[in-house]
């Protein structure tokens, strides 16, 4: 398996790293070789169990101090005939012992439980790469099911790979024998014997994955006894068999990270934490009004567990029910939440204009997805900027906030709460599911660290009227953020009307004088515009650059490796990333002047390129993909080559 030796080549993720290869004695007589890092993809039938495989094997890898990242990719269907292509799950993990920023391009091994998860695959993998098969289920049947009119582990057709036959479901049978569970019980603990073949093979900790199997079933102790045996007897196989020659050995990422306390997060945990510190750091109840929406859901889950930090969570019937009951409790001194996906956006939109005609601090976070309609709901995309930005009736300007890594969702959530409390303002916070699902080392930040996020509510009359009398106005702003004061119903003196017809300024009364309503749109749009944001970053080491290459969002890691590939190759070229999209930052328009290209890539059809061309007249040019995947770091490295030789030449 030397395919997976990188020396003085390029990593997954740009870095140039020189040979690392040890050869050793694991003390059974085997070799023990040094690996810089390594991508794995575990793959099989949506019951199969890839995703706990996956999690689990990245838990470890995780406490073992590598640097990390993964990608869990989910069939579109609930339930997909089993051994069909619609229902292969895969898991794919890239760890390292550097900084690393992607998934990785393509698997140094993929383990494949079943035909449909080898042909599924197969694409994916590079020539020389390791395929760990489970012979058991290369019958007739399940072949003919995806197309095998042969059995390509006989026909020649893999050739290219080291290809390794492991009858995984008879090997996990005939180690379960003495707990006297039926075939189909045994059956079901084959993933954990791959898991352990592959822990042996990188010399992953054990002891956290036999705990947490005995926790997990812990009602059920045989079967919880069961699946940790199939997983030492996957280890052993591996310690044993002359097929895996070799184990391998990927060192910490030592010089990677910070001095910290770190853990393995995935984007939906670090936004739940990021709106549990938000609320804890404004001093407010937390409160979540949600309708179940994958890739969202998770939020909901997870903000459920945590009464005790003073989260509140609302299943709605529906989104509409979800965002009303958010904006109520805005309106009653929370900070309030409502989580969905695009197609959620869609029936929210009503209650979000209403939202910034109330001027109460609303958090939507859209987790996009693949669309239009209910379109690819386990798939990745970036395609709601432009529904976040203009999505609703008449002129109600919402700021929008997109992290950029699993991790980045932690600080993005109090980002957004920030704007919210303090402009009183619903904000966007665009994460998608190549976030969310995706997980990678996090910095646990010290409390005392994290912004404060305090409020003043109104506790009195903030204006005199011409004969004295002193009066609470529900629309007299703060000259600073023109933000109005923030009255909790029940406040003695401070009764006041809401709706969703205009307000009169200052005084909020219903309003159709055509001039007011002229003043109030503006200064809503003022009040979004003259948002503070911090000066957009730009990576130029050269500083002799002449493209600009500029992302948002979930494209951070695969445009930052691409950078590192280029650089590494000798190219001279720019990089900055957008956190905040509405308002741009102030400086952005200097930035992009500066450049003879500008390249964006997007996984939507060009919506941010499109707004830059809008406000800044640049020629912001589009690399876009909407395939429901992120883009890999070779396809992008490309195009970035080629933007420099137009450059170059022109």
């Amino acid at each position: 398996m030397t395919s997976q030796v990188n020396s003085t080549a390029e990593q997954a993720d740009g870095a140039l790293v020189g040979e690392q290869r040890t050869t050793g004695d694991s003390g059974g007589g085997k070799e023990v070789r040094r690996l810089d890092r390594v991508i794995i993809r575990f793959a099989g039938d949506s019951g199969d169990g890839m995703q706990l495989t996956g999690d689990r094997f990245t838990s470890e890898t995780a406490s073992f101090g590598n640097d990390l990242s993964t990608l869990p990719n989910f069939p579109a269907e609930i339930r997909a005939p089993a051994g069909t292509l619609p229902g292969v799950s895969s898991f794919q993990l890239h760890f390292a012992d550097h900084d690393i920023l992607t998934p990785g391009d393509a698997p140094d091994v993929l383990v494949a439980m079943n035909p449909a998860a080898l042909k599924a695959n197969l694409a994916d993998v590079p020539r020389g790469a390791d395929i760990i098969v489970n012979t058991d289920e290369f019958t007739k049947r399940p072949m003919a099911k995806v197309g095998y009119a042969t059995s390509p582990l006989e026909d020649g057709s893999l050739e290219a790979y080291h290809v390794h036959p492991v009858p995984l479901t008879t090997l996990t049978i005939e180690a379960l024998k003495e707990f006297g569970l039926s075939r189909k019980e045994a059956e079901r603990s084959k993933n954990m014997f791959a898991l352990g073949l592959l822990s042996w093979m990188y010399h992953r900790p054990t002891e956290g994955t036999e705990k947490f199997l005995r926790a997990k079933f812990a009602k059920k102790p045989d079967i919880a006894e069961a699946n940790v045996a199939a997983f030492r007897a996957g280890w052993n196989f591996g310690e044993t068999t002359e097929d895996f020659a070799t184990s391998y050995e990927v060192a910490p990422a030592t010089t990677a990270f910070p001095a910290g306390t770190y853990r393995n997060i995935s984007g939906n945990l670090a936004l739940s934490y990021g709106l549990i510190a938000a609320a804890r750091q404004a001093d407010l109840p937390l409160y979540l009004g949600s309708y179940p929406i994958t890739p969202a859901s998770d939020i909901l889950h997870e903000l459920s567990k945590h009464k005790n930090f003073g989260v509140r969570t609302f299943q709605a019937e529906d989104e509409i029910a979800g965002i009303g009951a958010a904006l109520g409790a805005a309106f009653g001194g929370a900070l309030a939440v409502t989580t969905t996906s695009g197609p959620g956006v869609a029936l929210k939109s009503e209650t979000i204009g209403l939202a910034v005609s109330l001027e109460l601090p609303l958090l939507i976070v859209d987790i996009q997805r693949g669309g239009p309609s209910t379109g690819l709901p386990t798939k990745t995309e970036q395609a709601d900027l432009l529904q976040a930005m203009y999505g609703r009736n008449g002129e109600a300007p919402v700021p929008i906030v997109a992290p950029r890594t699993p991790a980045d969702c932690f600080d993005a959530a109090l980002d957004a709460a920030r704007i919210a409390l303090t402009y009183r303002t619903p904000v966007f916070l665009l994460s998608d599911g190549y976030l969310a699902n995706g997980s990678e080392p996090w910095r646990i930040p010290d409390v005392a660290d994290l912004p404060d996020l305090s409020v003043q509510f109104a506790s009195g009359p903030n204006h005199q009227l011409a004969d004295g009398t002193e009066v609470f106005w529900p629309y007299k702003r703060d000259e600073a953020t023109l933000a109005r004061p923030w009255a909790v119903p029940g406040t003695p003196g401070l009764e006041h009307r809401i709706g969703g017809i205009e307000k009169q300024d200052g005084t909020g009364n219903i309003s159709y004088d055509p001039a007011n309503h002229d003043f109030m749109v503006r200064t809503r749009q003022a009040k979004t515009d003259g948002v503070d944001v911090p000066a957009v970053e730009v990576d130029d080491v050269s500083g002799n650059a002449k493209v600009l290459v500029l992302g948002w969002g979930s494209t951070y890691g695969p445009i930052t490796a691409a950078v590192r590939r280029v650089r590494n190759a000798g190219g001279q070229i720019a990089q900055a990333h957008l956190r905040h999209l509405n308002p741009f930052p102030a400086n952005l328009g200097e930035v992009l002047a500066r450049y003879d290209r500008v390249v964006v890539p997007e996984m939507n059809l060009g919506q941010l390129a499109t707004l830059l061309r809008a406000k800044y007249l640049v020629d912001a040019r589009s690399y876009t993909q909407v395939s429901g995947m992120p883009f890999k770091a070779e396809q992008l490295a490309e195009v970035f080559q080629e933007a420099i030789k137009e450059a170059v030449n022109d």
